[in-house]
């Protein structure tokens, strides 16, 4: 296996969902875990979690093939190179897919209660967290030690 230069998410999050790669949201953090996953240092972040699961069926690339091109040792710029090569997406459709997850927020009755629940536990005065983003950034900062 080759040197992965991978963050040690037991001591930190990951990159922010709303970080872009390429146009891609999501797409550095997505290499974080995959990165950390693949020294074992990902703590309670799972690689192919629901997020990844909507990257790889929006690029049509497969999880196990970004892992194994991750474990290469693949640089950011390697990996968005790899991304591109191995998708037909065009830049407009990029953009479109990235604003629209940056801003989706709970559709149904039941993930909006879920969703105020969790906001509930990690910041009852936020009237701000309002996409499932900005839950995400709020809960990585929360789980190191931050105040919500």
């Amino acid at each position: 296996m080759a040197k992965i230069i991978a963050p040690d998410l037991t001591q930190r999050a990951p990159r922010s969902p709303r970080v872009r790669l390429g146009g891609y949201v999501h797409l550095p953090r997505l290499l974080d875990k995959a990165r950390a996953f693949a020294v074992r240092q990902n703590g309670e972040y799972d690689y192919n979690c629901t997020l990844d699961e909507q990257f790889f069926g929006f690029t049509g690339v497969s999880p196990k093939a970004f892992l194994a091109a991750v474990k290469s040792g693949k640089s950011d710029t390697d990996m968005l190179a790899w991304v591109s090569a191995h998708t037909r997406l065009r830049p407009m459709e990029i953009v479109q897919w990235s604003t629209w997850m940056e801003n989706r927020c709970p559709g149904s009755a039941q993930s909006h209660g879920r969703f105020q629940e969790s906001i509930a536990q990690l910041a009852p005065n936020r009237p701000d967290i309002i996409t499932f983003f900005d839950r995400l950034d709020l809960d990585d900062h929360v789980s190191f030690g931050g105040q919500g």
